[in-house]
């Protein structure tokens, strides 16, 4: 028994250092973050006021805009990846000719930097001379404006995050359905089950833990996008800040008006709403 507390306590000894240093190295951004929220940033000498969260939350212009944007880019981005993941994932479980081949080619748009994929996406799409428009030309669909577009940039960066990160939900929920038990199924087929009442009464519902850790994964980060947006349409999210998100808003505070303060307050708030994003799925995976 003693010796047993002794090793607990050694082995809390060793372990303490370590998780200090953890947690000052997440708490000090964060309360730093919080110091400069109140002032107008570094050597100011400013006390400690509320302006700069009269500002930040009265911008009708472009705070609120940005945040409905980044709500809504990562909750269209986030379901139609969880539904084209999960069904692809379904189709490659099973072995067929040229499976590890097919794998392969969906995992190129993952490994790809989001600047290379802007890059040749702003070729295809690109109005005059893009291979996209000249496709759509074949079946008389008038060219579109895509990303030079101000009312289609937007939508279209939905899509562009679809394309490069459902083969994330595709390896994640591969995984998951590697480690299903057969039997359960097996036992499915024997009462009569078909396909899709196997799928959705069996397979779904084991796959459930699986798909809980895919969409706070992708949810996050699909929250946090930035490169891609910037890189394809430019600061202020292009145009009348059409495609403008909160990670961009943020960005243009910081470095193109060195608002440091109010940047400080936009991501207190971008904080709150990653966090409310992760518990609010979690809590509902287990609620279920």
């Amino acid at each position: 028994m003693i010796r047993a507390l002794r090793m607990n306590r050694t082995k809390l000894i060793m372990i303490t250092p370590a998780v200090l240093v953890i947690v000052a190295l997440i708490a000090f951004p964060i309360i730093y973050t919080v110091q400069l929220s109140f002032t107008e940033g570094l050597g100011s000498g400013q006390a400690f006021s509320l302006d700069n969260y009269r500002a930040v939350l009265s911008d009708t212009g472009r705070f609120w805009p940005a945040v409905l944007r980044t709500v809504i880019f990562t909750v269209g981005a986030l379901v139609l990846q969880l539904v084209l993941g999960i069904g692809t994932a379904l189709l490659l479980r099973r072995p067929f000719r040229g499976h590890n081949a097919v794998k392969t080619i969906l995992i190129l748009p993952l490994v790809t930097s989001p600047v290379a994929v802007a890059s040749i996406w702003l070729l295809m799409l690109e109005p005059n001379l893009g291979i996209v428009n000249e496709v759509l030309g074949w079946f008389q669909i008038a060219p579109q404006g895509w990303l030079k577009d101000p009312g289609q940039a937007f939508p279209t960066l939905i899509l562009l995050d679809i394309w490069q990160f459902t083969p994330l939900i595709v390896l994640i929920t591969l995984a998951g359905l590697s480690g299903l038990p057969e039997e359960v199924e097996e036992a499915a087929v024997v009462d009569g089950a078909n396909y899709l009442q196997r799928t959705r009464h069996v397979t779904l519902p084991l796959l459930r833990n699986t798909i809980v850790v895919a969409a706070v994964l992708r949810g996050v980060d699909a929250m946090k996008t930035f490169d891609i947006i910037y890189a394809t349409v430019g600061p202020g999210g292009g145009g009348g800040h059409t495609a403008e998100t909160l990670n961009v808003y943020v960005y243009g505070l910081s470095f193109d008006y060195i608002e440091i303060g109010k940047a400080a307050v936009a991501l207190i708030a971008f904080f709150i709403m990653v966090l409310a994003v992760a518990l609010l799925i979690i809590r509902r995976a287990a609620r279920e």
